[in-house]
């Protein structure tokens, strides 16, 4: 039985990872033409598809009797939209932050997550300019490893006032109706960074405590929150939609639509229901500008 496995199987895969971690880190250090090109508005490069090589052919080599489905950024088909018929399904991204990564700020990460009927059971989170792994286990807690391989449970601050809250925010996907939210909301501070998995990160280290995602022409997808959402929720923070219901993964619509928070977890309801309240008031001002 999987579900009895699942340490087992998050072994594996942490060493899949930091495998794709170092694949990524040669194209990063110049070591192969990145060959940039554009995909639906977004680029990619030679490092997201040989990390994505890496993964796949790794995880099919090393489970190969497992019923496992494959549902990654780079071989999904986003015109058809089709779910992944299996119980038990991997969600991938070999390079969240690819942006970044050609500009090269260290600020992206590889995705990892384990679904089973929709929801994360095994979430795994690299940052490989960092060295750092954060790894978890639907009801095992979240650690975070370095080279050495020696985990360390990890967890988010404890700040429970909005004015003592550090946002972490998109540096480049924003749009008007973020910008005017997170103006009306009292942060302590702001932070910009690249890559969900990055910014998730800054949760764990208490460096940041909430992040915001909110959808417009487009939306992020399952490969950008399936892993963060499950190292966050395992270490005691909270990701929810606005209104508080839990994501969704493998549905075949992957986009993540609508208003969507992160936070470490004291004022978790109290800041989407701030930020719920928020949107209708903007969307009806941005209306009657027309």
């Amino acid at each position: 039985m999987i579900e009895n496995r699942l340490a087992e199987i998050g072994a594996i895969a942490c060493d899949v990872a930091w495998g794709a971690a170092d694949v990524l880190r040669a194209y990063y250090r110049g070591e192969g033409d990145l060959n940039v090109q554009d995909k639906t508005g977004d680029p990619v490069t030679a490092a997201d598809l040989a990390a994505n090589h890496y993964i796949l052919e790794q995880l099919q080599a090393q489970l190969p009797d497992e019923p496992f489905g494959y549902l990654s950024e780079e071989t999904y088909d986003l015109v058809k939209m089709e779910a992944k018929p299996e119980d038990w399904v991997w969600i991938i991204d070999p390079l969240d932050g690819t942006r970044d990564f050609i500009e090269k700020t260290g600020e992206y990460a590889i995705h990892l997550a384990l679904t089973y009927q929709g929801r994360p059971q095994i979430g795994i989170v690299v940052i490989p300019e960092t060295e750092k792994l954060y790894f978890a286990v639907k009801g095992q807690g979240t650690t975070v490893e370095g080279r050495d391989r020696h985990r360390t449970p990890i967890r988010p601050s404890t700040h429970s006032r909005i004015e003592d809250l550090v946002l972490v925010a998109s540096r480049s996907h924003r749009n008007v109706r973020m910008d005017k939210m997170l103006e009306r909301i009292p942060f302590g501070d702001r932070q910009f960074v690249g890559s969900v998995g990055c910014k998730i990160s800054t949760i764990l280290e208490q460096r940041t405590d909430v992040y915001i995602s909110l959808s417009g022409k487009s939306a992020p997808k399952d490969w950008d929150f399936a892993a963060p959402e499950l190292i966050l929720t395992e270490a005691g923070g909270q990701f929810t939609s606005f209104t508080g219901a839990e994501l969704r993964y493998n549905q075949g619509d992957v986009n993540q639509w609508g208003g969507l928070m992160a936070s470490n977890g004291p004022c978790h309801r109290e800041l989407y229901t701030l930020a719920s309240q928020l949107l209708v008031e903007i969307d009806a001002e941005l209306a009657q500008e027309g």
